[in-house]
């Protein structure tokens, strides 16, 4: 499997050996051991797991916790195709506002980590694009935030053509400079640069 760290700080994308044969192919889009190499400790304990499935030209994003310590996401395709963007919006990140769009596939078996305080969204590239995620902490509808895809400052690469189909959430939700104002970003200290899990290793 290889790796590498994404533009936003502490975030990385893994590449898993694909293997096919005349059944179809197999691949492992997690390793502990290349993660620990990668972010210096193995996966943190999973609090959930939860998958979504989208239409063509869905997008949803972008999604974000505030609380501390903030939740680590771990996401991979599992069918379909989707553009996958992180964006970071930790307030005092050596790359903050910086994003990074990577595509994953059921075929590549990519996998992209996401830290603590960093914002997810993705844009579903065909029909039946099935997303899976394993989570640091259960979902808090309280703690869920989102910032607008649509901001022309992030300048984020939505596909083009017809206007991505959004949640009405999504679609409300504010610019970066607007959550900045309200004092709705995380902050770099207190949630990366990468969450670091006890009890394990």
């Amino acid at each position: 499997m290889r790796h590498r760290e994404l533009a936003v700080a502490s975030a990385f994308v893994f590449d898993p050996e694909v293997h096919p044969d005349l059944r179809g192919s197999f691949a492992s889009p997690y390793q502990e051991s290349v993660f620990a190499a990668a972010v210096g400790s193995p996966l943190f304990p999973v609090a959930q797991a939860s998958r979504n499935v989208s239409r063509r030209g869905v997008v949803r994003g972008v999604h974000y916790t505030l609380a501390r310590p903030g939740t680590a996401k771990y996401v991979f395709c599992a069918g379909g195709r989707a553009l996958d963007m992180v964006v970071d919006l930790r307030v005092g990140s050596p790359t903050f506002g910086r994003w990074e769009a990577v595509e994953l596939t059921a075929g590549n078996g990519r996998a992209v980590y996401i830290p603590p305080g960093a914002g997810h969204a993705f844009a579903a590239l065909e029909d039946d694009t099935v997303m899976c995620y394993l989570l640091s902490a259960e979902y808090d509808k309280d703690d869920d935030l989102t910032l607008s895809v649509l901001d022309e400052e992030l300048g984020l690469p939505l596909p083009g053509g017809e206007p991505p189909a959004l949640s009405e959430r999504d679609a409300a939700a504010p610019t970066l400079a607007e959550a900045a104002a309200r004092g709705l970003l995380p902050r770099y200290r207190e949630h990366g640069p990468a969450l670091r899990p006890s009890g394990r290793g």
